[in-house]
């Protein structure tokens, strides 16, 4: 029986082009993820969205004497054509600035406000004597009062992952003069989190073995200190509007709607395919499990504050895991894009393949500690792994095959205990990179992938059928029509991390149609199906100049 999977993948801001750091920790793990379903025959959803109503694109409008919404169109192109050269494959990608996401989050702040988990009280916040304005929570930067980290923002420390309010922060500045925020009281509407820590505590104290630790210990954490009541509105104009009347001049906050994302795409989902009802299939069906795919700064919002709005919503499937990553450090730092301090995505597409991208940035995904970032590396394991191990396994056996056989898969005869054996491997490692990306362990489940390979090649290095063809020919066809079931195998395994050449490998194969369509499973190329004439899958790279380096 096929599952169905939802994928919720973060929401980027459209504020700066995206960054590597970005992809390998929230953007390439769920499409590895919805690849690997896909290929098993469950039901996918993969959704997600450029955020347009972040804080970060008002201050990058005001920096460039734009406007907010010229800035996010613009970031959102580029998000679109980015995800294409990347191979990222959401089955809807919208944003924040639709009617129907505007009429999803309105829906929810009604049900809320009714019932009184949303409520009128008056805050405190700063406010900047110069610009004679109340300041947003990022335009206030300072040190956090938790982890002591000086560049934490008025919304959240990006280094330990808390909230925060502005006045918490420890020598508080404007972002723009520099100047000291006055603080003054302004009234909003404020979500009742704290009426929902203990449901939260029973809902993440049970059943979540498969959770990563880090995740888990954090969001218990937080509810063991509790959870306090959060505004959930801020005296914008830009943003969704508040449906009440007397609110004109104040918006609903992006941390509270932004969230709400996953559920109005999924709706969109559904009436772009004429089927309005079909979200809900993904939603309200319990045998359903919805997956989140974030970075560590995001989890306090994916395992707290959303669970406990759709709690206070009501019939609406909560997470089944939300597989947060670390960060991919640049230099020992946290890679940024309203810093400018990250390798950013369009100028790595613009000089490397999209595999090569998306094989090391697997490699050395962020899943359990922060990893770093380096193009060196990068290069050496394209030609050292990618190259000489993978792709070179796969170029020379069809090469050999396709010159010396006609171009043909060739008839093995009886296989002997090495060649079944490998094959038998081919089906124990293909299982073993299903079940580590199945459990959101993807590095293993590469790390598998890559041992077949190497497998192989041990194989090919005794069998040496380059040698054996002038004095048994009949030896060399049982080994290479082996090694072709092992790369077929090995084709599969890899296709949810390298999708554009395995498409390529499964034409040289000599199969029709795409790597999709054949499942997750071990087929060994019949005997006399035609081959295409082979083509190199990778490219050796120059290594980097001291100056580049």
């Amino acid at each position: 029986m096929p599952e169905k999977i939802f994928i919720g993948v973060a929401w980027p801001y459209a504020n700066g082009s995206l960054h590597l750091g970005q992809i390998a920790g929230a953007y390439l793990p769920p499409d590895i993820f919805a690849r690997y379903h896909r290929l098993k025959g469950n039901r996918v959803l993969m959704v997600s969205g450029s955020d347009q109503h972040g804080t970060p694109i008002t201050v990058r409008a005001q920096e460039e004497g734009t406007t907010p919404a010229a800035v996010a169109a613009r970031f959102h192109q580029e998000f679109v054509e980015s995800w294409r050269q990347l191979g990222i494959s959401y089955d809807l990608y919208t944003t924040t600035g639709t009617e129907n996401h505007a009429n999803v989050v309105q829906d929810i702040f009604l049900r809320l406000h009714e019932q009184g988990d949303i409520y009128l009280d008056r805050m405190r916040l700063p406010f900047c004597t110069i610009e004679q304005r109340f300041l947003l929570d990022r335009y206030v930067e300072g040190t956090c009062p938790i982890c002591g980290y000086d560049g934490a923002r008025g919304d959240q420390c990006d280094n330990c992952g808390n909230p925060l309010d502005p006045e918490e922060l420890i020598d508080a500045r404007c972002k723009f003069d520099g100047s000291t925020p006055e603080v003054r009281e302004s009234e909003h509407f404020f979500l009742r989190l704290s009426a929902y820590n203990d449901r939260l505590k029973s809902w993440l104290s049970e059943g979540k073995k498969h959770w990563r630790r880090n995740v888990l210990n954090f969001s218990l954490g937080a509810l063991e200190q509790g959870l306090r009541d959060r505004a959930i509105t801020r005296d914008i104009e830009w943003g969704i509007k508040i449906p009440l009347s007397g609110y004109e001049q104040k918006r609903i906050y992006v941390w509270f709607e932004n969230v709400i994302g996953y559920l109005s795409a999924a709706k969109e989902w559904a009436q772009l395919h004429g089927q309005p009802d079909a979200w809900r299939d993904f939603w309200t069906d319990p045998a359903c499990k919805g997956y989140y795919f974030i970075g560590k700064d995001n989890i306090w919002f994916h395992t707290l504050s959303w669970p406990a709005m759709i709690m206070a919503y009501g019939g609406l499937n909560l997470p089944y895991d939300v597989p947060a990553n670390q960060y991919l450090n640049l230099g020992g730092g946290k890679a940024s894009t309203s810093r400018g301090t990250a390798p950013f995505l369009p100028d790595y597409l613009a000089r490397y393949d999209p595999d090569t991208l998306r094989y090391y940035l697997a490699a050395v995904m962020p899943e359990t500690a922060d990893s770093d970032f380096s193009e060196a590396d990068l290069i050496r394991r394209n030609n050292d792994e990618l190259v000489a191990t993978w792709g070179n396994l796969a170029h020379r056996v069809l090469t050999f095959t396709y010159r010396r056989f006609e171009g043909r898969v060739p008839q093995p005869g009886e296989l002997d205990a090495e060649s079944r054996t490998l094959l038998e491997r081919a089906q124990v490692a293909l299982d073993n990179v299903g079940e580590n990306i199945s459990l959101c362990r993807f590095r293993a489940g590469l790390s598998a992938a890559m041992g077949l390979a190497q497998e192989t090649n041990r194989y090919l290095d005794d069998k040496a059928p380059w040698k054996a063809i002038r004095d048994d020919p009949q030896s060399a066809a049982m080994s290479l029509y082996t090694a072709l079931g092992a790369i077929n195998a090995l084709k599969v395994a890899l296709y949810p991390y390298l999708p554009f050449t395995s498409e390529r490998l499964h034409g040289h194969l000599g199969f029709e149609g795409d790597v999709a369509a054949g499942g997750w499973r071990v087929v060994v190329p019949p005997a006399g199906q035609s081959l295409r004439e082979p083509e190199a899958l990778f490219k050796k790279l120059e290594p980097l100049t001291v100056d580049e380096a």
